[in-house]
């Protein structure tokens, strides 16, 4: 039996990725909407009743009026944007986030695909808010880097015709628009400061938080509860800094839909740095909506994915 599958929004990033992770199998069967009419609803609501599962790669306003488009015909629906993320109504699509969210997902209407930044923070914070290791209002800081295609296509046209800086932070007003989906779903009860930047690369991310452990903690400790949370997890592993080495590259899980994470201790032992890498448009973005997909069809977790 083929699934009949459509990204609303296939020619940006998230959506060209999404497709080529989809295009081959012979399970699913991709419905699209002439280019010349990609913007008319007429065309779109026929591809929404058509279709199992649409996927939305759309800017917000888009995204809702696509879910508005879509209600008459039952069409369920996984949403790329940052539209519905801290929505009650819709599942949060972080597969890993605990023990019944993959059935969650199996069941869900409506799934709302995670940041990129927030995939990273959510997957290290949320077990030790969870195990009581970190204070939900502990002060939290989460620094990151990422390629520039998670900015969208004007980024990535500044870049591309050379006029963007080869690194630059930003997100300095504290409104970046993961922080209310980090909040919700790592269990924090305290806005954390969060620092984003982007390098002169196309893809790929590091997400880091610093901790100050109090006494009787140890990193082995915060190690420890990571690996218990995500044992026998298929693209989410806790693993050693002796296995990505003192310089770690924010590319080197890109093409997968694979997250590594570790825990860098001091040699005092009273400090450590928790690091998330993973592409942030693989299980940052296309790679978890398929992933997703999967969850919600009932086929393999892992087809048309790599990790």
């Amino acid at each position: 039996m083929a699934f009949s599958v459509f990204i609303d929004g296939e020619a940006g990033t998230t959506g060209l990725q999404i497709r080529e992770r989809l295009i081959a199998r012979d399970d699913i069967t991709l419905i699209q909407v002439p280019h010349a009419a990609r913007k008319d609803a007429g065309a779109r609501g026929e591809a929404f009743a058509k279709a199992d599962v649409a996927i939305l790669c759309l800017p917000d306003d888009a995204a809702r009026e696509a879910v508005e488009l879509a209600k008459p015909h039952g069409t369920r629906i996984i949403d790329a944007s940052t539209a519905h993320r801290v929505n009650p109504d819709w599942v949060f699509g972080f597969v890993e986030l605990d023990a019944a969210q993959r059935d969650r997902i199996a069941q869900a209407q409506y799934v709302s695909n995670p940041g990129c930044y927030s995939t990273g923070a959510i997957a290290l914070l949320h077990p030790l808010v969870a195990a009581g290791m970190l204070a939900a209002d502990a002060p939290i800081t989460i620094n990151a880097v990422s390629g520039y295609t998670g900015g969208g296509k004007a980024l990535i046209a500044e870049f591309e015709d050379g006029t963007a800086p080869d690194h630059f932070v930003y997100g300095l007003n504290h409104t970046h628009k993961h922080i209310p989906e980090i909040v919700r779903s790592a269990g924090l009860e305290r806005l954390p400061i969060f620092v984003p930047s982007v390098g002169k690369y196309a893809q790929g991310m590091v997400v880091q938080i610093p901790l100050h452990l109090p006494a009787g903690q140890t990193a082995a400790d915060l190690e420890n509860c990571l690996r218990a949370h995500y044992a026998g997890q298929r693209f989410v592993q806790v693993v050693s800094p002796d296995a990505i080495g003192p310089r770690v590259d924010p590319q080197r899980l890109n093409g997968t839909n694979r997250m590594e994470l570790t825990v860098h201790p001091s040699p005092e032992g009273d400090r450590v740095v928790l690091l998330a890498t993973l592409d942030n448009l693989g299980k940052g973005a296309s790679g978890a909506a398929v992933q997703n997909l999967n969850i919600m069809l009932g086929t393999d977790e892992g087809a048309g994915l790599t990790g």
